[in-house]
């Protein structure tokens, strides 16, 4: 490992044991946070394939109904082109481990309303309509939760990043710099002893 490139002093060596010592702090605290911040996104990912499956599910059981009602000679297009609820969504940010990640809350506002004539529409179509219209929140949620994850994943990635420099790469090299310098300042220190003795020999 390459050491830095400073002068072999005891200022140097007092000022490169506080930045080890602060590198070292650093360190075990990215350390807790990374770790912390993968134990969320495993509950986060569970909660994203319980709610992709459970999703799936209803969506398929939805377009079945609609399949069954494509038979009827009404027109489904124009039927449910029409609105069948009044929401409002209200998006903002919340902070998981030091990281701004989407939040989303919907509000709806009144009854739902089928935006045809019931008489003129096979059962299948309500009941499809009804599904869907019920997805809307589960929706959102799920898009909130994927986000998260994806968030979380590139917040994860790059604070490994920063782990790894500082216990591969800055801890060694300040380690090998402090091991150098009290080297240096011991051989000094042995060579002005030895001056000293030789002085002390040629006074004699």
């Amino acid at each position: 490992m390459a050491r830095l490139n400073v002068n072999p002093t005891r200022m140097e060596l007092r000022r490169l044991k506080d930045r080890l010592k602060t590198a070292e702090r650093g360190h075990k605290l990215l350390k807790d946070k990374s770790d912390e911040m993968v134990r969320q996104f495993l509950v986060l990912i569970k909660e994203n394939k319980r709610l992709r499956e459970e999703i799936e599910g209803e969506i398929a059981e939805a377009l079945k109904a609609f399949a069954l009602s494509s038979g009827a000679p009404l027109d489904v297009v124009q039927a449910i082109s029409l609105p069948t609820l009044t929401a409002s969504v209200t998006v903002g940010t919340k902070n998981v481990m030091g990281v701004d990640v989407p939040y989303m809350q919907t509000k709806r506002v009144g009854e739902v309303r089928l935006p045809y004539a019931l008489c003129s529409a096979p059962a299948e179509l309500d009941d499809a309509v009804l599904k869907l219209t019920a997805l809307a929140d589960k929706l959102l949620h799920l898009a909130e939760v994927e986000k998260t994850c994806n968030m979380l994943a590139d917040e994860i990635e790059k604070n490994r990043r920063r782990v790894n420099a500082l216990e591969y790469v800055m801890i060694p090299q300040l380690q090998e710099t402090i091991k150098y310098i009290m080297m240096k300042l011991d051989e000094n220190e042995r060579a002005s002893i030895v001056r000293l003795m030789k002085i002390k020999e040629l006074e004699q």
